[in-house]
């Protein structure tokens, strides 16, 4: 039985042997080495250092532990440098961002399901996160977004979906035939490449952080048209803080669009008929490099710039009209991703990590009772690392409602986003945003009880 105090609820232990393999037993192995990363799951951890990821499951369920060892350039050389769960129903797989541009997506037995150049550079962050559909809205806006310096592309989560439903199809129908009738040179892309949509945003220099924040209107003195346009906000170096209005066209020209559609098509046929007069030597079946994709529009709409003021991290709200950034002065901004203003803003928090959480506020959680979206109230947990403390502040202009003491060596953590199912029904049951503590010294995993009761207003 999980064990409960006043402000957390114990779930489990990761402590195991393999963990050695990343540090652990050191003191402050979790947090003090830049290059271990983490992911969480709702019974799974991931975590990896620049070669080996670990997955581990601290309930039951049938998971075994595993160990994947992606197989890196080691020309270049290759790291891996982000990490997330991808998690569509009963599908669930573990992604991999390298250093050198490249997706990798594995099952959790280690076979490598997909590989794709997104582009040159190091992938700094797999952002995951979706908007669902309810009674209240007719879609569902699901994305994978991936953040590399001064770029950002995007992937649709459908896309990602049905690729992975094609594997596990044809993996376990009995048809599989891999390795022994493909190439090694279609390992990892057996069903071709997932089409995703990218942006240049470096117009006021490199980011180190991002984040699609949702849908936007197109310009006022453009044509209405059907595409979406999308929000993008970008914290690095030289600015703190920049927007952009991603267009998914490349080219709003009608002749362009015809002519991307015809001259390919046109060419096809020409090369295959020359094919049936000339007869050629075989080309070798080698697969030509991947080129990265070009660009499509990105206009700048603002930017903060403050020096020496550095921006270091973002974090997203559910719904992503809200965004937390922490930047190289200790401070903590709140930002409305809509109007592109500032709402409030924190000091004194000096290498603080944020994310948002959803709470019951004077309020008793109960067995018999179930609670919906509009019961919780959206909350924005600090963690402060110098203080050793978690405080707990309403948003947007609520007071400070808990402080909770974290040990030395922890770490906040926040399950994925899972993405909706195809075939699943809609369901009216809530699932609130839940905040997670990891600590790397004894290796137990808590959960921050959803109920608080405000007495004193800080």
């Amino acid at each position: 039985m999980a064990r409960r105090s006043i402000h957390t609820t114990e779930l489990g232990c990761i402590a195991c042997d393999d963990l050695s393999y990343l540090g652990a037993g050191k003191e402050g192995w979790l947090v003090g080495n830049p290059n271990l990363l983490t992911a969480l799951d709702t019974h799974s951890i991931a975590l990896a250092n620049r070669s080996i990821i670990l997955l581990i499951h601290w309930l039951g369920g049938g998971d075994a532990d595993s160990k994947i060892v992606p197989d890196l350039s080691p020309i270049e050389p290759e790291y891996i440098s982000a990490l997330e769960w991808l998690v569509f129903g009963d599908i669930k797989v573990i992604a991999v961002g390298t250093s050198c541009g490249s997706l990798l997506i594995y099952s959790l037995r280690g076979d490598l399901i997909h590989k794709q150049l997104v582009h040159t550079g190091r992938i700094f962050k797999l952002r995951v996160r979706g908007t669902k559909r309810d009674q209240m809205q007719e879609t569902s806006l699901e994305e994978v977004c991936v953040v590399m310096p001064g770029t950002v592309a995007r992937f649709e989560g459908s896309d990602i979906q049905r690729m992975l439903e094609r594997w596990f199809q044809e993996r376990y129908s009995g048809s599989w035939d891999y390795p022994n009738n493909r190439g090694s040179d279609d390992y990892g892309d057996f069903f071709g490449r997932l089409p995703y949509q990218l942006w240049n945003v470096n117009k006021y220099g490199s980011c180190v952080d991002a984040a699609i924040t949702g849908v936007m209107p197109p310009p006022l003195m453009e044509l209405q048209s059907s595409q979406h346009y999308y929000c993008a906000v970008t914290v690095g170096d030289n600015a703190v803080i920049s927007a952009y209005r991603l267009s998914v066209d490349k080219s709003r020209s009608i002749v362009g669009a015809i002519l991307s559609k015809v001259v390919p098509a046109t060419f096809s046929t020409i090369t295959s008929i020359s094919r049936l007069f000339w007869r050629s030597e075989p080309t070798p079946t080698r697969k030509p490099e991947p080129k990265p994709q070009p660009f499509a529009r990105a206009s700048p709409l603002t930017c903060l710039k403050d020096h020496p003021r550095k921006g270091e991290k973002l974090t997203l709200s559910p719904s992503g009209t809200l965004a937390a950034i922490t930047d190289s002065l200790g401070r903590i901004l709140l930002l409305d991703t809509q109007a592109l203003v500032g709402v409030r803003l924190w000091k004194g928090y000096r290498d603080a990590s944020c994310l948002f959480v959803e709470m019951l506020v004077n309020k008793d959680p109960s067995p018999q009772c179930e609670y919906i979206k509009s019961d919780y109230c959206l909350c924005l947990a600090i963690h402060a690392p110098r203080k050793g403390i978690v405080e707990i502040w309403q948003m947007r202009t609520g007071p400070r409602l808990q402080t909770i003491p974290c040990p030395k060596g922890s770490k906040m953590l926040q399950p994925t986003y899972r993405f909706r199912s195809s075939d699943a029904p809609w369901s009216s049951s809530y699932v609130p945003l839940q905040v997670f503590f990891l600590n790397g010294d004894s290796g137990q995993l808590s959960v921050l009880n959803p109920s608080l009761h405000q007495t004193t207003a800080s």
